[in-house]
């Protein structure tokens, strides 16, 4: 068929995202696009004409995972167009381009022309759909909203400065202006993303695009991504008086050995990072500290592991990302010596994700008994599932539709890595 039909769509198409929020937020960021173009967006698992997955690089486990999924899309829909872009698709698109189905690979450069880039290749292939009903993508509760990307001061072990350049930011009127529009569109929580948010550069830095969005939106709820040490000043930190700023802290520290941290190029000690986390606690009530945790990095020997431990131990993180060292191809890290095994690596992961459970399990055990506000996310098997403003999963069974609530809730018992909750009588302004 080569003329349109009155009310047709283009086709159907499927996004998945493997990896950070970063590429979550522009993952849904080409749904809208793909919307606007007319495209019907249905879930990964359903028939589709293009399935495009956005791809993360960070470690071995992601690209075997990337993979898998492209694999299982090929399976799934045999006659569908196979799309590759994100981290992945920049560092290896030879290797992505011969597995099985693939059929177009986009690295990040041209990431923001994907629908131009697919409509070029599909046009003529396939059949215009006839759209039942217009409906909005299928995106998720909070909006992900990437106000910079790239990073200039890589360390030994990462691949992101690789495969996304060098620091980037979007125009602050930009940043604030989309904010504006995922407040209109009903979002009650923004999440600012990017590789490094702590580098956004225009007007007045991160500090002065936080204040303007505070000033000249209705946001409920504000939150950042992931800070660094350094970002944490005191000027930073008054910014959560403002009580729409979750009281959140992701704050990778990677190693809690000096000289471990030196090796991987990161540009803090210890103390400094013990000092940034002092700091934060002391400007905001109801803190909750989360970090990524690196084990067996080259040099890391078993009294370097245990420094990190005792580290993490004193810290008491709200939680804790795990991770082995993966060896990523053209990183400084990648020739070093002293590599730790396989064996020892599992090992060490499995005492951190220990030490992550119980850590966690107390910062929840402070929050019972309290009434905080849930901004209700979705359901399964009737069970309902959101987050306070400080990051606490909440679970309640409920038969009516929660969706995007906000609503206060009473904080019952520990449960599932989580919190149950039950209603009380007062909903949250919106």
């Amino acid at each position: 068929m080569t003329v349109e039909e009155e009310g047709s769509s283009p086709g159907t198409i499927a996004l998945q995202t493997v990896g950070c929020k970063l590429n979550r937020a522009e993952t849904d960021s080409l749904a809208r696009k793909f919307f606007e173009a007319g495209y019907q967006v249905v879930a990964p698992d359903q028939a589709t004409d293009i399935y495009l997955l956005n791809t993360c690089t960070v470690t071995h486990i992601a690209d075997h995972k990337c993979r898998k999924l492209l694999r299982l899309a090929h399976r799934r829909n045999p006659d569908a167009l196979i799309v590759v872009t994100g981290c992945y698709a920049e560092r290896v698109p030879v290797e992505l381009g011969s597995i099985e189905g693939v059929g177009l690979i986009i690295g990040n450069r041209d990431k923001e022309r994907t629908v131009e880039i697919i409509e070029d290749k599909a046009n003529g292939h396939r059949a215009r759909r006839k759209r039942s009903s217009p409906q909005n993508p299928p995106l998720r509760t909070r909006a992900l909203v990437k106000i910079q990307e790239g990073c200039s001061q890589p360390c030994s072990f990462c691949v992101v400065p690789r495969v996304r350049g060098p620091e980037m930011s979007r125009p602050q009127e930009e940043v604030v202006a989309e904010v504006k529009t995922r407040v209109a569109e009903g979002y009650k929580e923004v999440v600012l993303t990017g590789s490094r948010i702590g580098r956004y550069r225009p007007g007045e830095g991160l500090q002065g695009l936080i204040m303007h969005i505070l000033e000249e939106s209705d946001v409920q709820r504000l939150r950042l991504s992931s800070l660094e040490p350094s970002d944490l000043t005191p000027d930073l930190l008054r910014l959560w008086e403002d009580s729409r700023l979750c009281p959140h802290v992701h704050l990778p520290l990677q190693s809690g050995s000096d000289s471990v941290l030196e090796r991987m190029g990161r540009a803090y000690s210890t103390a400094a990072y013990e000092r940034a986390v002092s700091l934060a606690r002391n400007a905001i009530p109801n803190l909750a500290l989360t970090t990524d945790i690196m084990v067996g990095f080259p040099g890391e020997c078993e009294g370097k592991f245990n420094e990190s431990y005792r580290f993490c131990e004193r810290m008491g993180f709200a939680g804790l990302h795990i991770f082995p060292y993966s060896p990523r191809p053209g990183t400084r890290a990648a020739g070093m010596a002293n590599t730790v095994g396989d064996g020892e690596k599992r090992r060490r992961t499995h005492l951190m994700l220990d030490l992550a459970e119980g850590s966690s399990r107390r910062f929840r055990g402070r929050f019972l008994g309290q009434r905080m506000s849930v901004l209700w996310e979705g359901e399964k098997d009737g069970i309902w599932f959101g987050l306070t403003d400080n990051y606490l999963r909440v679970f309640m069974p409920r038969q009516e539709q929660l969706a995007n609530e906000l609503l206060t809730t009473n904080l019952v018992a520990l449960h599932d890595g989580g919190l149950w909750g039950e209603l009380t009588a007062q909903r949250v302004e919106s």
